[in-house]
């Protein structure tokens, strides 16, 4: 189809919004503006709150916009984030995890027990912290599908018994340090992508991106529905080619782009692509959505929200070894109150609280608002407790807009 009138629009949405082709800019802009009135507002918000964020603190310290700063405050997103994007996975079924600070801090405690007291391999230490994350994931949904126990309590206990069980892991000491020479306490502290190698791996970036952009428009022209002009395809990817080489670019003045940091947006796209692009990720939608209808549908519920918890596990895990080597150390505050800033990170991002809403890119954004935050604050040399403060509004502000969006989904029919 062509362009079409407003009200032969409104005719066709009703049916099915998917065959309406919009043409040319006007035609771009005319779409997003009508998703943005129904309440679709996607990452809008919170790239215009980062945006406020990074305009005020540049403009109370100049220090914030430095490039050295920027790369710390990529460093230390990592962590946070890894553990965020897991629990973007077990709020899009409706569910929370309350222990997944308590999981990171076990996991670190863990690996450098089995790595620095027991002298294994720093590989096999891992494995170790990760296999514990998987017997955590599948604890919780056996108790919750077995008993019907709430998520909520089910996590709430675990945060108490893990965090204590890390304390017992430590023993007497309450610390260890991990060896500075080490491959993990280097790719947290001093391994920064080649400036040379950064370019490369945009370009990389761009060119699958838009290889991606047009098979998946000419997918949608075989099977009778709107895609997005090549125009605007290249359109796009010349935009990302200029933001992200520009961001590189300012970035390599001063440490550049670390390792942990770009491992970290590697899991976001991986599990962007498995939440879009297969059917695991569109059960979880559904599940998320209504569980009832889902399982009348053929899907394996239990098997769903099984792979959720022991992906949040997992994740949260690997968040914990990730600010583990950041540290260098496992302490006993390793993980204490992390799942409220990895929670607030993901609603704050645009994962609904209430399930079935929500991206993987929701764990980047959102925990990039968070550190900002944070970093912003600490630069301006003010108390913990405004931190704490400043990141419980935002998160409140987080919340009103996604329930705001939603009322407006529903009053134009889209939820």
């Amino acid at each position: 189809m062509t362009e079409v009138d407003t009200s032969q629009k409104r005719e066709v949405r009703a049916a099915d919004e998917r065959i309406i082709e919009y043409r040319g800019v006007r035609g771009q802009i005319n779409r997003l503006s009508e998703r943005v009135r129904g309440g679709e507002l996607g990452f809008l918000p919170v790239i215009v709150g980062l945006a406020i964020i990074w305009t005020i603190f540049g403009l109370l310290n100049s220090t914030f916009l430095s490039p050295t700063n920027l790369s710390n405050l990529l460093m230390q997103s990592a962590g946070v984030g890894t553990i965020a994007l897991g629990l973007v996975c077990v709020l899009l079924v409706g569910n929370i995890d309350l222990s997944v600070g308590s999981v990171s801090g076990l996991s670190a405690a863990i690996l450098a027990t089995v790595f620095v007291e027991m002298n294994y391999p720093v590989v096999v230490a891992i494995a170790a912290s990760v296999a514990a994350a998987i017997v955590i994931g599948l604890l919780y949904s056996f108790i919750h599908l077995r008993f019907g126990v709430p998520a909520f309590v089910i996590t709430l206990a675990g945060l108490l018994a893990f965090r204590g069980m890390k304390l017992w892991v430590l023993g007497t000491s309450g610390s260890i340090n991990l060896p500075y020479d080490s491959f993990l306490v280097r790719l947290g502290q001093t391994l920064f992508i080649p400036k040379a190698i950064s370019y490369v791996i945009i370009a990389a970036i761009v060119i699958g991106i838009l290889i991606f952009g047009l098979e998946h428009a000419r997918r949608r022209k075989a099977d009778g529905l709107a895609s997005t002009p090549t125009t605007m395809l290249f359109a796009q990817a010349a935009l990302i080619a200029v933001v992200l080489g520009a961001s590189t670019w300012y970035l390599n003045k001063g440490r550049g782009i670390g390792w942990m940091f770009a491992l970290f947006v590697g899991f976001v796209v991986l599990m962007h692509y498995a939440l879009k692009r297969t059917k695991w990720g569109r059960s979880v939608y559904a599940v998320g959505g209504n569980k009832e209808a889902a399982r009348r549908a053929g899907i394996n519920v239990s098997g769903i929200l099984t792979s959720t918890f022991v992906i949040g596990a997992v994740f949260a895990a690997v968040g914990g070894i990730m600010m583990a080597g950041r540290l260098a150390a496992a302490s006993q505050s390793a993980g204490n109150n992390l799942e409220l800033s990895a929670i607030a990170a993901a609603v704050i991002g645009g994962t609904s609280l209430f399930g079935g809403r929500g991206k993987a890119f929701s764990a980047l954004l959102g925990v990039l608002v968070i550190q900002s935050v944070d970093n912003g604050l600490v630069l301006l040399d003010l108390q913990s407790s405004y931190r704490f403060m400043v990141t419980g509004a935002v998160l409140l502000i987080a919340v009103i807009v996604d329930s705001a969006a939603s009322k407006s989904r529903k009053s134009h029919g889209r939820e």
